[in-house]
């Protein structure tokens, strides 16, 4: 079956003219992405440019090597992802008169741009960030899939500008300086996160998911072509939840389907959850009888899903296999998975991920599909349900229904006598601010917050006045005043913490560090148009969340999975980094010498922060907050700071189109 691969990407590019591309540097920035792509390596250069590739191979075995070229060699692109639709748009192409020399969608995708420039891009229903390289008219093109699952990053250096899929790969070149950014530390301990655009190093960006850009002689320009829709009130479908349910079914089988595209195995996560067992069960049930399934344990009973894994398991019959992430495991893997992310993280959720990444490919699956993004485009988190009861606690202050609500979505709290006064401190707090454009999230992420007071004197020095709120004002869409709080708080996490969080630290880095793909059918663009036209009340009838997946998965799964409660996915944190194996490494990355070396956070207060934490039986959500963000924070400053090494220059015989003029220097 012809198709295509996901891999890494790298580049070198002199907008301005002609210069000297760095062979020995583009060989040592692919190189820093072998992870990604351990199968194959290719590269172009010429007086302009340097293209970079490192290939996973998933489809098109045989003939999917790249860079890749046109017809007339005048484009050359190296990408990073997967086009599901390719074969469709090759039909499409073919008739139009374009001619391929290729099974792979990398060409489908150059043929696509030159038939429509930038517009080609809605066109591809997939998971991508690529850059094609138009050697006549001296201009690079770049672009990422709408939401972000594959990464793609950049910097411009004097005269010469770097992108590669990968930070340490831009951090090859001698002249870039790793150093924090402080107003990205400020954004990751507000919204776990950076904006979007911003990465944890000065100097180095992120190109926004559903963004492209062009590079010249006349500048840099972003541009962004799709956003997650929502529409206003007056604009919703009037469908019945029966019509709209076979809708959703329609495009979500199709989803699958097509991401079952592959010429080599695929497998599935399965957790034990509605949304994965969703998945698993319509790949089981439609496309592969004989599916294999991965799933993680947990040491830890509150973070185990192993029993409804098991419910899953025996009711649709797959191959699975299970991974015991335990505290200790999860504690030595973290240096490892903050490298792999590169941003520091505020909980230890990636590394059972990472682990359960590696038991993939070690039975020997390339490519598995996951059930991330139901949560996001369905309604299925309790930040969701929170939301709807602060609203109607808004509006009807004497309503007697009021601890009723709270008591549904928290009934285990109401086991205690003093977590009920605190639920309704905290469902009180700015209860009447409903037309707060961050309604539905401020509260969380005020008590983020609290943990900057750690940050050092220099740090907050250099934040100064910056309001992270502020900023995140201006990447709202224009009409996002006229949308319902409930749509507000999706589009929220999904374009801040899905898109740069979850896809991210829990998504590609920690599957690509074992070279195992994911892909996402929840993701697929046709599923978040449609829902952005359906009504709140529809997706989420009182607080019954995930309503219309449920409906829609109900012929697939017992009913045990369709009626469970949301469990989220969570890892133990203090647990595993104050293991007795990891506990003295947590102590010295915490050291006042460690703390102050790294000039991120005020040491005294750090002291006191690990003395409480060691003393505690039990942290609060802030606390435990402050342990894994301190702490990933100074492993990612160790890492990529002050330890940082280079790639060495491979100079293996791996395919090099030179296009260079003859008096050019060889390097």
């Amino acid at each position: 079956m012809p198709g295509e691969k996901v891999c890494g990407i790298a580049g070198i590019f002199f907008p301005e003219g002609p210069g000297s591309v760095d062979l020995r540097l583009l060989r040592r920035m692919t190189g820093a992405l072998d992870h990604r792509g351990p199968d194959e390596r290719g590269f172009y250069v010429d007086d302009r440019a340097g293209l970079g590739h490192a290939r996973l191979s998933i489809i098109d075995l045989a003939t999917g090597t790249q860079p890749m070229h046109n017809e007339d060699g005048s484009l050359w692109i190296v990408y990073n992802g997967e086009v599901y639709n390719y074969i469709e748009l090759r039909e499409t192409l073919q008739k139009k008169g374009h001619r391929f020399y290729t099974g792979s969608d990398t060409e489908v995708i150059l043929h696509q741009f030159e038939e429509d420039g930038p517009d080609c891009l809605r066109h591809l229903n997939g998971q991508y960030a690529f850059a094609i390289f138009d050697n006549r008219k001296k201009r690079l093109f770049l672009a990422r899939d709408r939401l972000g699952i594959l990464p793609l990053y950049f910097a411009q250096l004097n005269d010469t500008f770097l992108f590669a899929s990968e930070i340490k790969a831009i951090f090859q070149h001698d002249g870039m300086r790793r150093e924090f950014d402080p107003i990205a530390l400020d954004q990751i301990f507000t919204f776990w996160t950076p904006l979007p655009g911003k990465t944890a190093f000065q100097d180095v960006h992120e190109l926004a998911p559903g963004h492209h850009m062009t590079v010249s002689e006349g500048g840099i320009q972003v541009q962004k072509y799709w956003d997650i829709p929502f529409s206003p009130p007056g604009q919703y479908r009037q469908e019945s939840p029966d019509r709209l349910t076979e809708s959703i079914r329609e495009i979500l089988l199709d989803a699958v389907r097509i991401r079952l595209r592959a010429d080599v195995e695929v497998g599935t996560y399965l957790s034990g959850g509605l949304d994965s067992s969703g998945i698993t069960s319509l790949v089981a049930r439609y496309f592969n009888h004989e599916v294999q399934s991965f799933g993680i344990r947990f040491e830890e009973p509150a973070f185990d899903e192993s029993g409804p894994q098991q419910v899953a398991v025996s009711f649709l019959g797959t191959r699975h296999h299970d991974l015991l992430a335990d505290n200790r495991a999860i504690g030595e893997s973290l240096p490892q998975v903050v490298l792999h992310c590169e941003k520091p993280i505020l909980r230890t959720a990636p590394a059972p991920l990472f682990l359960l990444s590696k038991r993939v490919r070690q039975n020997k699956i390339k490519v598995v599909l996951t059930g991330e993004g139901a949560d996001e485009v369905f309604g299925g988190y309790n930040i969701f349900r929170e939301t709807k009861v602060r609203a109607f606690w808004s509006k009807f202050p004497e309503s007697s229904v009021r601890p009723r609500l709270v008591r549904k979505l928290y009934p285990y709290l109401f086991q205690n006598a003093k977590h009920p006064a605190f639920l309704t401190a905290f469902f009180g707090r700015d209860l009447e601010d409903t037309q707060n454009p961050f309604y539905s999230h401020l509260i969380r992420w005020r008590n983020s917050s609290r943990n900057k007071q750690y940050f050092s004197r220099e740090v907050q020095s250099r934040i100064g006045a910056y309001d992270g709120l502020d900023d995140l004002s201006r990447h709202l869409p224009g009409d996002y005043s006229g949308w319902d709080v409930f749509s507000k708080a999706q589009y929220l996490e999904s374009f801040l913490f899905m898109s740069n969080y979850l896809l991210s630290s829990q998504g590609d880095r920690m599957a690509m560090a074992h070279s195992v793909e994911i892909r996402l059918p929840f993701l697929d663009h046709r599923l978040w148009e449609f829902m952005g036209q359906v009504p709140p009340r529809r997706k989420m009838p009182g607080l019954d969340e995930k309503f219309l997946l449920k409906r829609c998965l109900k012929q697939d799964l017992p009913e045990s999975i369709l009626k469970r409660n949301k469990h989220p996915y969570r890892a133990p944190n203090r647990q595993s980094l104050l293991h007795p194996s990891i506990a003295e490494r947590t102590s010295e990355l915490l050291s006042e010498s460690a703390v102050s070396r790294a000039g991120l956070f005020h040491p005294g207060r750090v002291q006191k922060m690990l003395q409480k934490i060691t003393r505690a039986s039990q942290l609060n959500e802030v606390d435990d907050m402050a342990l894994v963000g301190i702490v990933t924070s100074q492993m990612l400053h160790r890492e990529m700071v002050e330890h940082f090494t280079k790639v060495p220059d491979e100079d293996r015989a791996w395919p090099i189109i030179d296009k260079r003029p003859e008096s050019a220097p060889c390097r």
